[in-house]
C-alpha cells in the first residue's frame, strides 16, 4: 500500500519553526508512523509571516469572541490571517486522509488550550486555525500528538485514518451501490467495537442508483463519528466471540476450549489482544471463510504498525 497522506503541524517533525527558534520533533510519529504515513507539513504562524523567533501568542476571550493575540502586545491580534490561511488550503485539505496538531498551541491546539479571561486561564478553546480546519474538514480523522501516547487513542486514529483512506479510495474509483454494500461489509466487524452499527446496515439495506449519493453522504458521517468512540476490551470480546461462531463446525473441542481460553484471558487483561486475533487468523487459514478473509477487523492496518500488541 502507498503511504497516505496526512496533515501534520510542521514542528512535530522536526523543523525549527516553533516561536523560540526552536521544534517538537515527536519521535514516534517521525520513527513509525512516516513509514505509513505521507506527511504534509503546515505551520500557519509562519505562513501568515510572524517570522522565527518571534513574540508568544494566546486566545483571549473577548466580546467579540476568542482571539489570538500578542501576550506582551495585545494589540497585534493574528486571528483574522490565521482563519484566513486555513480557509486557503482547502484544497490541500481535501486530499489528507488525517492530521496530527501540536497540543496547547493557540493556533494548531485541537482541544483544552488556555484562554484567558483577564489572567485567569481555562483550558476550553481551540486552536484559531485548528478551528477553521476541522470545521472544513468535519470527516477526517484529526488527532493531537499529545494523545498519540495513549495506546487506545493512538490505536483508534490510526485505524480511523485507513478506513477514509479505503473510503476516499472507494470513491475515486467510482462509487456504485454494490461496492458501498461491499465497503459496509468488509468494516461491519470492525463497527462493531465501536457502538451501535445498525443505522449504518439500515441505510446500505435501502441504497439504489437513484438515491446513491445521498445514502453514501450521510454513511460516511455517521460511520467517522461512530468510529470516534474508543473500542472497549468489552466490545472487542463480543466481537472475537462472533467471528469464533464462524469456526463453530470446523474445530475440535480441544481447539474450541483454547479459543475461549485465550479471548477470556484477553478479556481478563492477560494478554493483548494481538494474542486471540493471531490463534483465529491460524485457524480460518487452515478453514477459510470468505466474510472473515474479507473482513479488516482482523486486519485493520499493517501488521507493522503493532498497535494491538499494547491493547
Amino acid at each position: 500500500m502507498q503511504k497516505i497522506p496526512v496533515g501534520i503541524s510542521s514542528c512535530l517533525l522536526g523543523e525549527s519553526v516553533r516561536f523560540d527558534g526552536g521544534h517538537k520533533r515527536d519521535a514516534y510519529i517521525v520513527g513509525t508512523l512516516s513509514g505509513f504515513f505521507e506527511f504534509r507539513p503546515f505551520c500557519p504562524e509562519v505562513a501568515i509571516g510572524m517570522g522565527i523567533p518571534r513574540p508568544t501568542i494566546h486566545l483571549v476571550k473577548t466580546g467579540q469572541g476568542l482571539r489570538s493575540v500578542g501576550v506582551k502586545d495585545p494589540s497585534k491580534d493574528f486571528t483574522e490571517p490565521l482563519r484566513a490561511y486555513a480557509e486557503q488550503q482547502k484544497i490541500l485539505y481535501a486530499g489528507l486522509c488525517g492530521y496530527i496538531l501540536k497540543k496547547d498551541s493557540p493556533s494548531c491546539g485541537m482541544a483544552r488550550v488556555k484562554v484567558y479571561t483577564g489572567r485567569q486561564p481555562t483550558r476550553d478553546g481551540v486552536g484559531v486555525y485548528a478551528e477553521v480546519m476541522m470545521r472544513n474538514n468535519p470527516l477526517m480523522p484529526v488527532e493531537e500528538e499529545g494523545r498519540l501516547g495513549d495506546p487506545g487513542l493512538r490505536e483508534n486514529f490510526i485505524q480511523r485514518v485507513y478506513v477514509y483512506y479505503r473510503w476516499l479510495e472507494m470513491m475515486a474509483q467510482g462509487l456504485t451501490p454494490h461496492a458501498l454494500i461491499t465497503f459496509h461489509a468488509r468494516h461491519k466487524l470492525i463497527m462493531m467495537t465501536h457502538g451501535d452499527y445498525r443505522a449504518l446496515g439500515q441505510l446500505v439495506a435501502g441504497v439504489t442508483k437513484e438515491n446513491l449519493q445521498a445514502v453514501a453522504g450521510q454513511y460516511i458521517k455517521r460511520l467517522m463519528a461512530l468510529l470516534k468512540t474508543v473500542p472497549s476490551k468489552k466490545a472487542h470480546v463480543n466481537v472475537l466471540q462472533h467471528i469464533q461462531g464462524y469456526l463453530k463446525k470446523e474445530l475440535s473441542a480441544d481447539d474450541k476450549a483454547e479459543l475461549c481460553e485465550v479471548i477470556e484471558r484477553y478479556r481478563q487483561g492477560e494478554v493483548p489482544l494481538i494474542v486471540p486475533i493471531t490463534l483465529l487468523k491460524h485457524h480460518f487459514r487452515k478453514n477459510p471463510d470468505p466474510y472473515i478473509d474479507n473482513s479488516y477487523y482482523l486486519a485493520p492496518y499493517p501488521p507493522e504498525l503493532r498497535l494491538t500488541n499494547l491493547l
